[in-house]
């Protein structure tokens, strides 16, 4: 039977939990769930490779429950970003309370004296920043000796944020009989030697290959002059009357320009790494409840904000990480709804540009025109947003 005509009722998910599932009103699995759920149930380990928005949140936190109910000992989720940790959280307690099963969010940021009252109350379900982690570990006020599953939840990202030793840390602390599931975006040697030296012949699910994105994500990119930015980001946020997600390569960026959309009488948020946990959870509930129509972020964000119904992703800055583009747009396109991704390059940018396009294996199709710029004007010479790639573009200096 073809994914297209399965349903999680053939999966081999125990009766309570599907019909958590179906009050849910999940129907169809995703191709990585399809895949990955079976083997997870069995208790062997997985490594799964899938872009993002593909719902690998329960891909591995279906068997995790399931197996929980059946075996002694609690789940160990590792991952990267405090919003990635209470994304998983909240996704997970859908099910996990309907069976009885408590968890737990330990991240920087939040009170040690809050997460030592939730561990009091036996959580099964540990989910965890990895510095937190360690702080808990080494003031012996959280053990993993009964770790007996264990997930490393995007752990390509974890290990460019440098999070390896600390990983190495944790994994020589759960016990060696156990089950891992390894998820990531894309599988660097660096996974690999995870893979190899601390899981027990996993078996590899790959949905899409890395730098694929969602097909439903129609994509466009401006040449645009460095002081004009935000006369064409005006014009894209009166185009588009949704929910726009904004990405800036830094927190002064991101900050300023939060502050510049305010002052054009928008609802705008911002989010990074200098704000406070509170300060990015109300951000980021305001953002998905419509409190504020968009949400300024930098790369924190890329991967992990799950909000359903994103119009617009705009790259207002071009990443540093070229494979961070992929990430960026999959926060729209999300739940097989359809989305649109806007590109910023200035004129001297053509390198990433390019480093962009080998990582998606395509070209990035550039806009024919400014929004509110007349055409003859967008080919002359001297307009502020031009075009390259083509005999009558302007050929751009390298960097």
């Amino acid at each position: 039977m073809s994914q297209n005509e399965q349903n999680f009722y053939g999966l081999g998910i125990a009766p309570a939990i599907l019909s958590v599932i179906e009050r849910l009103k999940f129907t169809v699995p995703t191709k990585i769930q399809f895949q990955a759920i079976p083997i997870g149930l069995q208790g062997q380990d997985v490594m799964g490779v899938a872009q993002t928005g593909t719902g690998k949140t329960m891909a591995f936190g279906i068997p995790l429950i399931q197996r929980l109910a059946s075996i002694k000992g609690r789940a160990l989720i590792v991952v990267p970003t405090r919003e990635l940790a209470i994304q998983v959280d909240e996704s997970l307690r859908k099910i996990a309370t309907a069976v009885g099963l408590k968890t737990a969010v330990l991240i920087g940021g939040d009170s040690m004296g809050k997460q030592l009252q939730t561990l009091k109350l036996q959580p099964r379900i540990i989910i965890g920043t990895p510095g937190r982690l360690i702080d808990h570990m080494q003031q012996k006020t959280l053990s993993f000796h009964d770790a007996h599953i264990l997930v490393l939840d995007e752990a390509d990202r974890m290990l460019d944020m440098g999070f390896g030793p600390q990983i190495a840390q944790l994994l020589k602390q759960v016990p060696k009989d156990r089950q891992t599931m390894l998820f990531s975006a894309t599988m660097p040697e660096a996974i690999m030697n995870i893979a190899r030296s601390y899981m027990k012949l996993p078996v590899r699910v790959e949905v899409a290959p890395a730098g694929t994105m969602a097909d439903k994500i129609t994509q466009e990119l401006f040449i645009v002059k460095k002081e004009l930015k935000n006369e064409l980001l005006e014009s894209m946020l009166a185009k588009y009357k949704g929910s726009v997600l904004i990405f800036c390569r830094t927190k002064f960026s991101v900050a300023r320009l939060t502050k510049q959309l305010r002052a054009m009488r928008h609802n705008a948020s911002e989010t990074h790494s200098d704000r406070s946990l509170g300060q990015r959870k109300e951000a980021l509930e305001g953002f998905k409840r419509g409190k504020y129509r968009i949400l300024v972020a930098t790369d924190i964000a890329a991967r992990g904000i799950d909000v359903i119904g994103i119009e617009l992703v705009i790259n207002y800055d071009l990443p540093d990480d070229p494979e961070n583009y992929v990430h960026r747009i999959g926060r729209t396109g999300r739940a097989s709804l359809a989305g649109h991704a806007v590109s910023f390059a200035t004129p001297d940018q053509r390198l990433d540009v390019k480093n962009i396009e080998r990582i998606i294996n395509q070209t990035l199709p550039v806009a024919d025109s400014h929004p509110t710029i007349p055409l003859e004007k967008f080919h002359h010479p001297k307009s502020p947003v031009m075009a390259f790639s083509t005999p009558r573009r302007m050929r751009m200096r390298r960097r």
